[in-house]
């Protein structure tokens, strides 16, 4: 798998998780009707995730940090967006944190 593809592949699954994560929690708002359907697509999207991050034939703990990075940034947009709740001046802090770190492991073993 080459490097753009591995990237492309760990966005996907964030996007996922993040946005399966989002639809199950709008469907506990839900009446029972629309609830199940809710229900229904985000445990599909979570599924979805889980075959995404482990049908590849690679090392996925080499691509955590990575991983970690894309998850905490799309599920803040998930949660600014969908949910309109921005990330507080304490999470972008702690954020930067995140990405720099995932940044740092990515470089030294990807």
């Amino acid at each position: 798998m080459t490097k753009t593809t591995a990237v492309a592949v760990l966005l996907l699954a964030a996007v996922l998780e993040a946005g399966g994560d989002a639809v199950v929690r709008l469907g506990l708002k839900q009446h029972s009707g629309m609830r199940i359907g809710f229900f229904g697509i985000g445990a599909l999207m979570l599924f979805v995730y889980g075959y995404t991050v482990n049908a590849p034939d690679w090392d996925f703990g080499n691509l955590l940090g990575l991983y970690v990075v894309f998850f905490f940034v799309i599920a803040q947009l998930v949660s600014w967006f969908v949910f309109h709740q921005p990330p507080s001046r304490i999470t972008i802090a702690g954020g930067s944190l995140i990405v720099a770190g995932g940044l740092v492991l990515s470089a030294a073993r990807f």
